[in-house]
Parts: structure tokens; sequence; C-alpha cells
């Protein structure tokens, strides 16, 4: 839906060449987690292939800023608290305060919305098309329809470009530095061997996402056995035996466990002959810069939040179907066990804390399976176990 234009500089957006004209800056709004940053990459490389002179912006959380460090369409990231003090917020609100010609806000939520109407001359959103957000809608000159469980997140995202009329690049942006070669270099001299080595990005930022200590354990001789090195990756956890069990059961896996950043891993991921991890950013990252990929999935709803395959058509509403392991590109999706799956809660138990019966039911074999599949394909020597 449309609303007058207030701003002045994009008096008629419909008229696609003016619009191109005439826009100097954009602000793309993203106050959630890390995996959503990074979904929003898309966003940004669509406008920059679009008005190579645009300067773009983002607004993200504090401490979610990684995903776009050293991204070459970025030209800023400003960052705010969760729960800000009045003090800076009101401080950034003034500095924002009608800064872009036009501001993007991906998510649905009442301060992102705030935000991007603050930013912009010119303001467009998602929103959820109910009663309670009217007031919204009258912040924004152009909104879509937030579709929560029908459209994946990267597809949702690019929709905000149709009133600009720009075209969609749906595959999510992964940057690094030489810095960041350097450091994985430091950290994993062997990169440098002509030895393939998998990724295995075993504890998520929350523990209903996680697979069992042994599966990861017998996946990871299973990968030694077949002539890969083992790189373990993953989120320092307050359950820090968790990954003190999985180190102990693989003596010979290189432990980056906490050690390196999301840019120094996208370097990582580049060189690797696999990855297999569950759903996490890290996930969607692999997925973006093409590696071959096992993505370990239980209650979270695929069609919304599978890793979109790298070069997957932008015009798509989703890779992925709710329900069944499946593949597309270089992305096989392995579902967790049971009837309930995907039941969209945040572990059995509905905190992020607690466990995920479909995840740690998922069999070693099932995962095995999968891997080989893809390092099949790649031409690695690997032979598929025998079944238990």
């Amino acid at each position: 839906m449309v609303f007058p234009d207030a701003g002045g500089v994009l008096a008629n957006l419909t008229h696609y060449g003016n619009m191109r004209q005439d826009l100097q800056s954009a602000l793309i709004v993203c106050t959630r987690r890390i995996g959503d940053v990074l979904l929003a990459t898309p966003v940004a490389r669509s406008l920059k292939a679009a008005i190579p002179n645009l300067l773009i912006d983002m607004l993200v959380f504090e401490g979610t800023q990684e995903p776009v460090t050293g991204n070459p369409d970025i030209h800023r990231v400003w960052s705010i608290a969760e729960r800000p003090a009045i003090g800076s917020h009101l401080a950034l609100l003034c500095s924002l305060w009608r800064r872009y010609d036009v501001a993007l806000s991906v998510l649905a939520g009442d301060r992102p919305t705030f935000h991007a109407w603050v930013a912009g001359r010119y303001c467009v959103g998602t929103l959820l098309p109910d009663k309670k957000s009217w007031w919204k809608r009258r912040l924004l000159n152009h909104w879509i329809p937030f579709d929560n469980l029908h459209t994946h997140t990267v597809a949702m995202n690019l929709r905000l470009l149709t009133p600009l009329g720009i075209a969609p690049l749906g595959t999510p942006v992964v940057s690094w530095t030489d810095e960041d070669a350097r450091s994985v270099h430091a950290l994993f001299p062997d990169i440098r061997s002509a030895q393939p080595y998998a990724v295995l990005h075993v504890s998520p930022k929350f523990a209903y996402k996680t697979w069992t200590v042994e599966g990861w354990v017998a996946l990871g001789r299973w990968l030694v056995d077949r002539g890969l090195i083992v790189a373990v990756t993953g989120v320092e956890s307050a359950e820090q035996s968790y990954c003190d069990q999985i180190i102990r059961g693989l003596p010979k896996a290189v432990d980056l466990i906490g050690r390196v950043t999301l840019p120094t891993l996208g370097y990582l991921l580049s060189q690797a002959a696999l990855y297999v991890g569950t759903d996490t950013a890290v996930s969607h990252m692999g997925a973006a810069i093409g590696v071959p990929s096992v993505v370990l999935f239980g209650p979270s709803n695929p069609v919304k939040w599978g890793p979109w395959p790298k070069d997957f058509p932008s015009d798509a509403q989703s890779p992925w179907r709710k329900q069944g392991s499946q593949r597309q590109g270089n992305v096989l999706l392995l579902q967790g066990e049971g009837e309930c799956v995907p039941c969209l809660a945040e572990g059995c138990d509905h905190h992020v804390n607690s466990l995920s019966d479909c995840l740690q039911r998922l069999s070693v074999h099932r995962v095995i399976q999968a891997a080989d599949t893809m390092l099949q394909e790649r031409g690695s020597n690997v032979v598929v176990p025998i079944s238990s």
C-alpha cells in the first residue's frame, strides 16, 4: 500500500528512472539477530547493483555487526543497544533524523518501523496486516504485508525493493579481508595443504538448535577416517562441557571454537570441502558462499529460515518446503525426526535453552549419508559406511 510522499526528494517513486537519478543515500534497518542481519545483505547488494553511487548504511543491534563488517556494499553501520538508555537513544535519533533519501525496515516491529520513519524522507517497511499496525502504516510511504510462514526471509526482504523499481539479487553477501585469511592461516596452518577439510559448526547460540555430542563425534571420526581434516567451530557456550566433550572425542580435530570471528569464518568456509551445522547464521554463510553444506533442522520452519543456496533464483518465494529432508543446489537440508516437525517452538520446553527431541533423535547414519552425498559430488574419495 502507498501513502503520499512527504519528503520532496522522491516526489514520485513510481517513475523508476527519476528515482534512480534522485536517490543518493539509503538506510536499511535490521535490529534483530546476527542471522537476520546477514539475510538483509541481498537488499544492499540489489540497491548497489542498480545504483552504484548510492551510499548505503545499516542500523543493527550492538553485537550483530559482524556479518556486515567489510561488506563492500555498506558504507556505515550504526548500532543501538537492545534496551538503550534514553540519552543514547535520543542522540541516535537526532543523528538519523531525515538523514537518508530512503529508509527500509526489513522487520515488522514497532521500533524498526519508527527508526525507518525517523531516518528516511521516504520510508518502506514490512508490516503485519492487522488492526494493531494502523499507526505504523501511517509512518510508512509504502508497506509490504509481512508473511511469517510461507515466504523466506530473503524473499520477504527483497519485496521492499518493488516500490523502488529495483531488481532483486538473492544470495546473501559474505565478506572477509586479507587479515581474516591470515588469521585463519595462523590458527590452522594445514589449510595450505592439499588435504581437504570439513568444517563442523557444533555449538549454535541457542541450545534448542543443538545436535548430540555423540553424533558430532561419530561424524568427525568418519570424516577423519576418509582422509579429511576436521575443523570444529562454534559459539563458546555456558554449557562449555558440551563443546569440551566433542573436542575430547575428536583429538585430531582443529579446535576453533570461540577463536574465529564471522568474517574469519567466512574465509575458512570458502576453502572447505564440506560444511555441517544446524540452524545458525554460519549455515547461511556456508550456503551463500557455495560450500557443499549439510544443515540439520529441527523445530525451525525451513520455508522461512532454511539457508538460501548460492545463486538460487532471486524471484523465488522460498527454496524450501515446510516438511521433509530436501536438496537445493549446494545445500542438503536434513530435517529431524518426529511427526511434529517443524513445530516452530524454541525447544520442547518452549524456551531457547531447552533441547529439541527432533534433533536429539536425529541419527548419525542419516547425517553421514548426507555428508557422503555432498562429498562425492565434489569429487572427494569417500565411501558410504555400512548401515547400522
